[in-house]
């Protein structure tokens, strides 16, 4: 699986696109606003720049990329404001691989930039970067603030040594020691790359935030490090007892992911020495993006209905381009899924656990 060029979320603005299937995500982002304000205020706090530059690392498609942006913004705009300075001059770098959907993004940008000189809030440029960020993208000492919301969790490639994990698509309880090693291995090497591109690109006491989908337990192959995947593997696995998937692709299709502890997250900052950990929170998200919400329509009171549909935003681009299947297979993968989805959730705590790490670039 060549994952620079197939791990995208759905594009465009259809029944299964990711635009059309991300509250979840924009919940997180929601969630992150607090983090977001006092890093935004301890980078304004000693000075007043006349211009600012903020990279999104994994920006995606659909309402949340300039929702993120927004919210930055609005706290620059705060500090700024509120000692009587001008509004700086913003640049914006939205990153995500080269199979994104910055069309998406690209149309939605004139009524976006039209918001803010309402606001008085001018000018704001904004650029497309194409590229991994487990490589350098920005130039040298050109960035103040950096975030990434929902994509450190993926990895730049599936690792190698996975010929035993037969039957998942994912590290599971039963996976061979082998496996969870080597989805560790490539994390610390993916991560420490993350984190040294990004301090060269950062300047002097620049701030960093992300949040990262990770898991609460020690052990790699516990439930809270995203089990959603091992349920997603019975609904492959029985379509291959009904002959209708190749057992040969079931066992060969891993997905390039890592959810890891705070610890590990720590550690590799650690190693890398090139920041400062300013805040460190760990939170829970109902894998139903509707759960608790009032007043929704009967369309989304089906939780695993819903949980189906946001995987299916993020995951069917590589489903087909591994196993090949038409649009009547991926229905069928995916309603499988949601009946497997609601008899666990009926049983079993159905959360997704995140990492918010805040950091500061060393002088």
């Amino acid at each position: 699986m060549e994952v620079v060029r197939e791990l995208h979320m759905n594009a465009g603005t259809g029944e299964n696109s990711y635009v059309q299937n991300s509250l979840l995500q924009q919940k997180v982002i929601f969630t992150a606003k607090p983090i977001i304000e006092k890093a935004v205020t301890n980078l304004c706090c000693s000075s007043f720049p006349e211009s600012i530059a903020i990279a999104d690392f994994g920006c995606s498609s659909g309402p949340n990329t300039l929702f993120a942006v927004s919210e930055i913004i609005k706290a620059v705009e705060t500090n700024y404001r509120k000692l009587g300075h001008q509004s700086p001059e913003y640049h914006v770098f939205l990153n995500d691989l080269p199979s994104n959907d910055f069309n998406t993004i690209f149309k939605s940008l004139p009524s976006f930039q039209e918001k803010l000189k309402e606001q008085s809030i001018w000018p704001c440029f904004f650029y497309g970067v194409p590229g991994s960020f487990h490589g350098r993208l920005l130039p040298h000492n050109s960035v103040q603030f950096a975030y990434s919301f929902n994509s450190l969790h993926w990895l730049s490639q599936v690792p190698g040594d996975l010929e035993s994990n037969n039957g998942k698509i994912y590290m599971s309880s039963t996976s061979p020691p082998n496996v969870l090693k080597a989805y560790y291995a490539q994390f610390q090497r993916d991560f420490a790359t993350f984190l040294k591109c990004r301090s060269q690109e950062l300047m002097s006491e620049g701030r960093m935030v992300w949040k990262i989908m990770g898991r609460k337990s020690k052990d790699p192959s516990s439930k809270d490090g995203c089990y959603v995947w091992e349920l997603l593997a019975m609904a492959l696995s029985q379509l291959v007892l009904e002959g209708v998937v190749d057992k040969e692709k079931l066992d060969s299709f891993n997905v390039p992911f890592f959810t890891p502890s705070m610890s590990e997250v720590i550690s590799e900052i650690e190693k890398d020495g090139s920041f400062l950990i300013d805040e460190l929170e760990i939170s829970e998200q109902h894998w139903n993006p509707y759960h608790g919400e009032p007043n929704i329509s009967e369309a989304f009171k089906d939780p695993g209905y819903n949980v189906a549909k946001y995987a299916r935003a993020v995951i069917e681009p590589l489903i087909i381009s591994h196993f090949g299947f038409d649009k009547a297979i991926m229905d069928e993968v995916f309603d499988r899924y949601k009946a497997i989805l609601n008899d666990y959730m009926t049983k079993e705590k159905a959360e997704y656990v995140y990492l918010k790490v805040s950091v500061i670039k060393k002088e």
